[in-house]
């Protein structure tokens, strides 16, 4: 390994991660900041985060793109349940259009973040992927963009017997381009959001796709356009067309949310009735698709067009509602005894949940215990001066937080400018207030990683709101002054 020589460069943001999160917060700087510096490390070759990693078959959004995509960029498909290709073209225009290509910095991996009181700004460590060598560089602020799940692994759970089968074993995070799977039966071990759009994907190639769950996931037919959205852009333009759809979509999506909160037993009789439709006559929905949780309690899984429902009416594809007791040279051994024969198969299993890419923070020599720091607005940390990440929502559209915490930003950058301030540091007033969680979502990818994880108090501003009205309020029309923000420049205190 070698290490560069060159002169630390200095900017005024260092953005990590070249996703959906990272070209957002890219765009909003270089339009709200046009004077400020700013890059965007990459660790891999490409832009796009998960839309340019994820290549198992049939990979797409589970929310609509008129609130998925970003408040700046009309969503102009006709498909908005859209497709990996899409969304990807999507982001990778973003990128065009606003230049951003020259601000992203490709195979760099930041590995090590050091913030120093004396001078108010991050040291980074970044290694360049590939080669090995590092470099250095120093920012006023860090923006942590690059998602909360590790990109070089998926998460598998121990299998007895996983070494007996014969044939390929593959976790849809690391898809092989060369996977054949025509005329095969395939298991798909899992019952989330992927599993649920694997089947269908693959059903039509393969003689049958069998999705094995262990516990039921709720699963709703959504439709892949909306009408409503086409014909508003037909009728007021573009721009006009896609804010109204924008509003519409925000709307459904908290009443959903808010519905299945306030009246938990009717919303599950109501997605078991829409299921039953679906469904063959006689099939027991309610042991593949009556979960012994409330809706919302973990995210609802859609699926477009009812292509999972679709599938099992024609009999290519089926579910079936068990433990694995072992695997087995011919597939997998339940625990009720029977077992499922396949040639391929799939765990679908999950992510392993990382924050901010696994990178060591440390503040004036002492290392960052993320467990042990609040999440200041769901964007900053306690303790942690001029540093934000982007954390969107998982009762609703991922970007319709991430966009509100770049304007948020570039407020607070504003506002710091305007006083002459150069460090901004989340402080809580009352020290042993109750904490909680950082997320409070059943998934298990979520519970997981709650050790690892921020946490957040028991009051405003210290809440991980999953509001986008109140976020809009808070991080777009409220100042960014607050007495728990403590404003310095150098280590003189405001």
């Amino acid at each position: 390994m070698t290490t560069s020589q060159t002169p630390v460069e200095h900017l005024d943001v260092l953005v990590v991660g070249a996703g959906i999160s990272g070209i957002g917060a890219g765009r909003y700087l270089k339009a709200e900041h046009p004077a400020k510096s700013f890059a965007i490390l990459e660790a891999r070759a490409a832009s796009g985060g998960t839309w340019d990693l994820f290549r198992y078959p049939g990979i797409r959004s589970d929310s609509d793109l008129h609130t998925f995509g970003y408040e700046f960029k009309p969503w102009r498909d006709e498909q908005s349940i859209a497709d990996a290709p899409r969304i990807l073209s999507y982001l990778r225009e973003t990128i065009a259009e606003n230049g951003l290509d020259a601000h992203i910095r490709y195979h760099h991996r930041l590995v090590g973040a050091a913030w120093s009181s004396e001078t108010a700004r991050w040291t980074v460590d970044v290694e360049r992927t590939g080669t090995g060598e590092r470099l250095r560089l120093s920012a006023n602020w860090l923006f942590a963009a690059g998602g909360y799940y590790r990109y070089d692994e998926g998460f598998t759970p121990h299998f007895e017997g996983r070494e007996r089968f014969q044939g390929p074993v593959v976790h849809p995070q690391h898809w092989p381009e060369d996977l054949d799977y025509q005329g095969k039966r395939v298991l798909v071990i899992g019952s989330g959001a992927t599993a649920v759009t694997l089947v269908p994907a693959m059903a039509g190639t393969a003689a049958h796709v069998t999705m094995l769950q262990r516990t039921p996931t709720y699963v709703m037919p959504v439709p892949r356009e909306d009408k409503l959205a086409n014909l508003a852009r037909k009728v007021f333009g573009e721009e006009r067309g896609y804010a109204l759809a924008r509003r519409k979509n925000i709307a459904k999506q908290l009443a959903v949310w808010k519905f299945c909160q306030r009246f938990p037993k009717t919303a599950r009789r109501l997605i078991r009735w829409v299921n039953t439709k679906q469904l063959p006559a006689g099939y027991p929905v309610d042991e593949h698709f009556n979960p012994p949780y409330d809706p919302w309690d973990q995210r609802l899984c859609a699926v477009p067009n009812g292509d999972l429902f679709r599938e099992i009416r024609r009999g290519t594809a089926s579910v079936v509602t068990d433990r694995i007791s072992t695997f087995t040279e011919r597939g997998v051994l339940l625990e009720s005894g029977r077992e499922l024969e396949a040639d391929v198969i799939i765990t679908a299993t999950g992510l392993n949940v990382q924050a901010f890419g696994g990178v060591g923070l440390t503040v004036d020599g002492k290392p960052v215990e993320l467990s042990e720091t609040l999440a200041y607005k769901g964007m900053m940390l306690s303790g942690v001066p001029n540093f934000a990440f982007a954390i969107g929502y998982t009762n609703s559209s991922w970007t319709l937080k991430v966009g509100l915490l770049c304007e948020h930003l570039c407020r607070l950058l504003s506002y710091m400018d305007e006083h002459g301030h150069d460090t901004c540091r989340p402080e809580p007033a009352d020290p042993s207030m109750p904490t909680r969680p950082l997320l409070d979502f059943a998934a298990g990818y979520v519970q997981r990683a709650v050790g690892q994880l921020p946490r957040q108090g028991d009051r405003m501003p210290w809440l991980m709101s999953m509001s986008y009205h109140a976020d809009v309020k808070l991080l777009r029309s409220d100042s960014v002054a607050d007495p728990e923000l403590r404003f310095s420049r150098a280590e003189v205190l405001v």
